[in-house]
């Protein structure tokens, strides 16, 4: 190679250089373009727009308890729209919406959003989760509003762990352990009990300072025999 193109390409390479570092000095060291997020589902029908949307399940596989529907919906339009309803096509099971804030529908502003999933947040609530979902499957997800009608997409579904962990759904609590039946109370003891007629404790005896009386109708010792009526002396 002659020394002319070998000097080209060395500042050529330089430039290049130059111009990566600079971009990355702009960006800056927390800049969202910066982090890497996992590749959640979108989509948007008219002024609706519906990000990151997925179906969060339980940390652990074996853990009993609901799924959760997560999602932000943009409403770029001049009136509010209602998320009337969320539903996993091609299952039987229920999702509950709830509003952040007491009770009533899911109200979407107009030029604003709502937030499905997270502490503070609205929720999307699946009762029954593990029997309509499943780890590492795509999910059917649709949006009932009440302007723009059903938005669908399909939303991958993923335990509440790593990135999602905060999003995730509550586990069901553990039932107390049962206490076994007849276990004497803290301080006390159990105390046999006694035959019908009879004190605890105690045994049939004569009172106290009195000789044991004979049987009726017996002899008395020291008596003399009475003779009998009639005899001769």
């Amino acid at each position: 190679m002659s020394r002319s193109l070998r000097h080209g390409a060395l500042a050529a390479t330089a430039i290049a250089f130059s111009i990566v570092s600079l971009s990355a000095c702009a960006a800056g060291n927390n800049a969202e373009t910066l982090k890497v997020r996992p590749d959640n589902a979108a989509t948007s029908v008219g002024t609706i727009k519906v990000q990151n949307a997925n179906v969060i399940t339980q940390a652990e596989p074996e853990a009993e308890g609901p799924a959760v529907v997560v999602a932000t919906l943009f409403n770029d339009g001049t009136e509010d729209e209602v998320l009337e309803s969320v539903t996993l096509p091609g299952t039987d099971v229920q999702v509950k919406l709830q509003p952040a804030k007491g009770t009533g529908p899911v109200e979407i502003p107009a030029g604003g959003r709502v937030v499905l999933g997270g502490k503070g947040n609205a929720s999307a609530v699946i009762e029954g989760g593990r029997e309509a979902t499943q780890d590492g499957n795509v999910q059917q997800v649709v949006f009932k509003l009440s302007r723009t009608g059903d938005v669908g997409l399909g939303a991958n579904v993923v335990p509440a762990t790593g990135y999602y962990k905060d999003f995730g759904p509550s586990a069901l609590p553990e039932a107390p352990a049962a206490t076994p039946s007849g276990t004497p109370e803290a301080g006390g003891s159990e105390t046999p009990e006694a035959p019908a007629g009879e004190t605890p404790g105690t045994e049939e005896s004569p009172a106290a300072g009195t000789p044991e009386s004979p049987a009726a109708g017996t002899e008395q010792q020291g008596t003399p025999e009475t003779a009998t009526a009639g005899t001769t002396g």
